[in-house]
């Protein structure tokens, strides 16, 4: 089969032929329909996360938002047949220990991840195995296509399960999203669907409109006039009023957002963390802690999505009250992944980009 192979940190990966994997007696393999190109991809590809011990090693197949169809089963696996069509979280769990256990699979004690560790090469490939298949995959509705599935990938479950799960998100609270890349414009979507007001905020003027247009109320371009970078957590606050946002997310990752994510908070606000960060941070930012502790500001880290939560927001893709659909700006084919990812140095993709097998 053909797959995208990670040889040297930031150079362009190689499309070659690889072996077809088996399933393991506890696995499945999906032949790849669609898979979401993610910003975590490029941070993989440029070897960040060696401060974390979580550096991607040569040799990996990159790619963890698949949607696809079983063609093979384990013969422990008894919820999942030939002819299914699933889709697979990143996070993969085992389904065995307390966590998963107790519906946060998420963040498995022995869990692996999609794409970017050696135990689970990744589905920037014509197939995919998915371990634990009984516990991780996820059927899909009919309605569902394999490149909105793919478009729902980490970044819309992860900007779900942020506002949904992990942040006391009231509907009329005021949501500030710093950066509208595809987690962050996923965020402003999920956000508006629960019921909140909205204020985005990015540097490029053409992901601002894509904001309004999935809900936001107030855009503000951060090098503007009347908001530059510094300014920004000021600005949120004359736009919405009451000393502040309630919840404010930093879908980006770099120092600068994530302090004016949560400098912008009123009084008990709510930070939830989702961009990573690069080499200029190294996993560290200083923050405002003495504040924060005296303004009862809460900091949250939130990553994928259980496994057990995908039900309720297939849900309510059934009722359309999501459309990741709108996010997938474009779909490409996997001979075009190397250049996708180096149009992510300089942030030069918009939305959502799909790589679909089909092409």
């Amino acid at each position: 089969m053909r797959a995208a192979v990670l040889k040297a940190y930031g150079e362009p990966l190689s499309i070659e032929d690889v072996p077809n994997p088996d399933p393991e007696p506890h696995g499945v393999v999906v032949e790849t329909e669609a898979c979401g190109i993610c910003r975590s991809d490029w941070h993989a590809w440029q070897g960040h996360g060696e401060w974390a011990d979580d550096r991607v090693p040569i040799g990996q197949i990159l790619g963890h938002e698949p949607a696809g169809t079983v063609i093979a089963t384990g013969e422990q696996v008894r919820g999942i047949e030939q002819g299914d069509r699933i889709a697979v979280p990143f996070n993969l769990g085992r389904g065995h220990c307390e966590f998963c256990q107790n519906g946060h699979g998420n963040v498995c004690e022995n869990g692996i991840s999609l794409g970017f560790e050696a135990d689970a090469p990744g589905a920037f490939a014509e197939q995919v195995h998915v371990p634990y298949a009984d516990y991780n995959a996820v059927h899909l509705p009919e309605n569902v296509s394999s490149v909105e599935m793919a478009g729902l990938g980490c970044r819309f479950v992860t900007a779900y399960h942020a506002l949904a799960h992990r942040a006391d998100l009231t509907p009329g609270d005021w949501v500030a999203v710093h950066g509208c890349g595809g987690v962050g414009l996923s965020a402003v979507h999920v956000a508006d669907a629960l019921g909140a007001n909205v204020v985005a905020v990015d540097l490029d003027d053409d992901k601002l409109a894509t904001a309004r247009e999935l809900g936001a109320d107030e855009t503000i371009q951060a090098e503007s006039a009347h908001a530059d970078s510094a300014d920004v957590p000021a600005e949120i606050r004359n736009r919405v009023g009451e000393g502040g946002a309630h919840v404010s997310v930093d879908a980006l990752g770099i120092a600068e957002t994530c302090r004016n994510s949560i400098d912008c908070l009123r009084e008990r606000g709510q930070h939830v963390q989702l961009g990573l960060t690069t080499d200029a941070e190294r996993g560290e930012v200083s923050l405002p802690t003495d504040a924060m502790t005296m303004r009862e500001i809460t900091f949250l880290g939130s990553r994928g999505m259980p496994q057990t939560r995908y039900g309720e927001l297939l849900r309510m893709l059934d009722r359309d009250v999501l459309s990741p659909g709108k996010l997938v700006s474009k779909t490409v084919s996997l001979e075009n992944v190397p250049d996708r990812l180096d149009a992510m140095n300089d942030f030069g993709t918009s939305g959502i980009e799909v790589v679909e097998f089909s092409r």
